[in-house]
C-alpha cells in the first residue's frame, strides 16, 4: 500500500509532518541555539520552525480548526476549543534527544473531536518511519513509501515487554511498577515513539508516571488505539484531551488487554 491508497485528507497531514521533519533534520547534528522555557524544558530553533511549518500547513487546510501547539502555549496563546474539535501538536517531541544527537524524537499531529484523539500521524525523521492513524480507526507505518497496517500485541500475562522514557518520568513509581509486573525485558525509548511500539508489537506495556502534555500523547495515543490498545488513567479511564491547561494524569499504555 502506498500514498495513493490513503484518504487524501490524511495524506495533505503526512505531507505537513513530511515538511516539518525535513526542516528539522537541516538543524540536526549542527550546532543550534538551544534555550529554556519558563517550565525548564529545552527549546531549539529546529521546534519553532517546525511548528509554524505546521500550522500554516493546517490553516490551509481546515482554517477553521483552531490548533493548540505546545511553544505558542509557551508564549501565551491559546486557542479557543469550546466547539470540541481541534489539532494538538507537538513540532518536535523529544528535544533532549534532538539536542543530544539521538534519532528518537518525532513530529506530532493529532486531531481531537469530543476528547478522543481521532487521528494522529508521528514522523520520526532521523529514523525514517512514519506512523498513521485515520478516523476509520486503522493504523499504518510507512517504511520506504510503503505502508504496513498495525496491530498491536495482546499483552502477556506473564514476559511482558515494558517500554519507558529515557528522560522524563516518576523514577520510583516506575520501579514499583516494573517490579509489581512480570516482564522480560524493559527498553528504554524517547519521544512518542513509545505509543508506536506497542502499536506495532514491538512491546507491550507503556507506563508513564509524571507530567506529560496532551501535544506529547494524542498522535501516539490515537495510533494505538486505532492498533487495539489502549491508553488509560490509573482510575482505568480512557485518557481524554481537552483538559485544563492540555495537562495529562499519570497513565499507563497497553497493547491488547
Amino acid at each position: 500500500m502506498n500514498d495513493s491508497n490513503l484518504d487524501p485528507f490524511i495524506t495533505e497531514i503526512i505531507k505537513i509532518v513530511d515538511k516539518a521533519g525535513e526542516k528539522i533534520m537541516e538543524k540536526y547534528g549542527t550546532d543550534f541555539r538551544v534555550d529554556r522555557k519558563n517550565d525548564s524544558s529545552l527549546v531549539t530553533e529546529a521546534d519553532t520552525a517546525a511548528e509554524q511549518i505546521i500550522i500554516n500547513g493546517l490553516h490551509r487546510l481546515t482554517r477553521d480548526i483552531p490548533v493548540v501547539a505546545e511553544e505558542e502555549i509557551s508564549r501565551g496563546i491559546v486557542k479557543n476549543i469550546s466547539n470540541g474539535i481541534f489539532w494538538l501538536v507537538d513540532p518536535l517531541d523529544g528535544t533532549k534527544e534532538f539536542v543530544e544527537n539521538r534519532n528518537e524524537f518525532t513530529v506530532n499531529i493529532a486531531l481531537v473531536k469530543n476528547t478522543v484523539p481521532v487521528l494522529g500521524v508521528v514522523g520520526a525523521p532521523a529514523l525514517g518511519t512514519l506512523y498513521v492513524s485515520t478516523q476509520t480507526g486503522v493504523a499504518f507505518k510507512r517504511i520506504n513509501q510503503t505502508y504496513k497496517k498495525l496491530k498491536a500485541n495482546r499483552v502477556p500475562r506473564r514476559n511482558a515487554i515494558i517500554v519507558a522514557s529515557r528522560s522524563h518520568g516518576n523514577d520510583d513509581k516506575l520501579k514499583q511498577f516494573i517490579q509489581n509486573t512480570t516482564s522480560a525485558e524493559i527498553k528504554i525509548v524517547g519521544s512518542s515513539l513509545k505509543f508506536c511500539m506497542l502499536a506495532e508489537g514491538s512491546a507491550d506495556i507503556y507506563p508513564r508516571f509524571g507530567d506529560t502534555s496532551e501535544w506529547d500523547t494524542a498522535a501516539g495515543d490515537s495510533i494505538l488505539r486505532a492498533a487495539g490498545g489502549s491508553v488509560l488513567t490509573l482510575n482505568g479511564e480512557n485518557l481524554c484531551y481537552g483538559k485544563e491547561k492540555f495537562l495529562n494524569a499519570d497513565f499507563i499504555a497497553y497493547g491488547v488487554k
